[in-house]
């Protein structure tokens, strides 16, 4: 089969891949209709590898060496392992990304995020990127009469309802997101979903305007104006009560601090690579909260996500800057990707 597949920093090849083997018990195998390129993905391009397992084993997949890319994805239903039910041939599947053992203490207490032997398809086993893929079933649901080019934002909408739910937000909150890409920009749509008027943060005139159809209620352009300072003009000189903070920069969480009231909450989803700065005096003296968000929680987000894209299907339509072939997907994705030409996400069309 035709995949993505990644084999290094600035190495990804569209090439014969293995076929996934018939699917296990537990599994069914998808023939990918859509799918879509993730920030994740995209640093593994650029800066990789940080979490494709090329050198060891990864300790809950096993798998080590080149694989097929893709978490963000749309299936039909080509085979069903032993013991899945629910599930047939020919049913549009959006599996989510992460798989858990259910067993464990974290996913007992239905924290299946932080599961002791937690793997993402598509970054420690093959992934979406591909013409097929197998997936365990109950990570997955099916879409109903959602179409594929709407399923396809389900799974990058559940990382940022979670992102959202942990916020505690409520109509009346004030709250700025920096960082506009392919989950900030959908933050900002699961917030307004809730009645939250959000401040849209990025350096990108492409993402702001997105952000703003997506229902952002100002938008500060960072590289124009000091964000920080423009969130406190916006909120009476106060600071935002919660700043979301996606962009994974330094700059990003150096103005988060800057930009949150007394009291506030700063919520970080961007993963940063480089030491960031954390002014720990005034986190204590302002009583500041900090707190992260991984991925999703399976069984609350992503039936969460799929119902907001059943009422709000334009959620899908605005977010996307461009649909390519498979063949196209590194200079027409992840070359632009890499260089901040695209202003929301780039999905992959594989079928009908």
């Amino acid at each position: 089969m035709l995949a993505a597949v990644y084999h290094g920093q600035k190495d990804i090849r569209v090439q014969q891949w293995r076929d996934p083997a018939p699917p296990e018990a537990h599994e069914i195998q998808l023939e990918i209709v859509r799918a879509s390129i993730c920030g994740t993905d995209v640093d593994e391009y650029v800066s990789g590898p940080h979490l494709v397992p090329m050198k060891a084993p990864h300790p809950a997949s096993g798998h080590i060496g080149p694989l097929a890319l893709g978490h963000e994805m749309v299936g039909r239903v080509a085979a069903v392992g032993a013991e899945v039910s629910g599930f047939r041939t020919g049913d549009l599947v959006v599996p989510g990304s992460g798989v858990s053992c259910g067993n464990c203490r974290l996913c007992l207490a239905g924290r299946t995020n932080l599961c002791d032997g937690y793997y993402t398809v598509g970054l420690h086993v093959d992934g979406g990127l591909a013409e097929r893929v197998n997936v365990p079933a109950r990570i997955s649901r099916s879409v109903g009469d959602c179409p594929a080019d709407v399923a396809i934002m389900a799974q990058p909408l559940a990382v940022a309802l979670h992102a959202a739910r942990g916020t505690g937000a409520e109509p009346g909150t004030s709250l700025a997101v920096i960082g506009l890409g392919g989950i900030g920009s959908l933050v900002v749509a699961a917030c307004t979903a809730r009645g939250v008027d959000t401040i849209g943060v990025d350096v990108s005139a492409g993402r702001l305007e997105v952000a703003g159809r997506l229902g952002a209620s100002h938008l500060i352009d960072a590289s124009d104006e000091d964000a920080a300072a423009a969130i406190r003009r916006a909120t009476e000189g106060r600071g935002a009560d919660v700043v979301v903070e996606t962009s994974g920069t330094p700059q990003g969480l150096e103005a988060a601090m800057r930009a949150v009231s007394r009291g506030g909450h700063i919520r970080l989803v961007g993963l940063h690579r480089d030491p960031s700065p954390l002014d720990l005096t005034r986190l204590v003296l302002d009583e500041i909260r900090i707190s992260t968000s991984k991925v999703h929680i399976c069984d609350q987000d992503l039936p969460d996500a799929l119902a907001l894209l059943g009422e709000h299907p334009a959620i899908a339509h605005e977010a996307v800057d461009a649909v390519i072939g498979l063949e196209d997907i590194v200079p027409a994705g992840f070359q632009r990707l890499a260089a901040q030409e695209a202003a929301g996400k780039i999905v992959v069309c594989s079928g009908a």
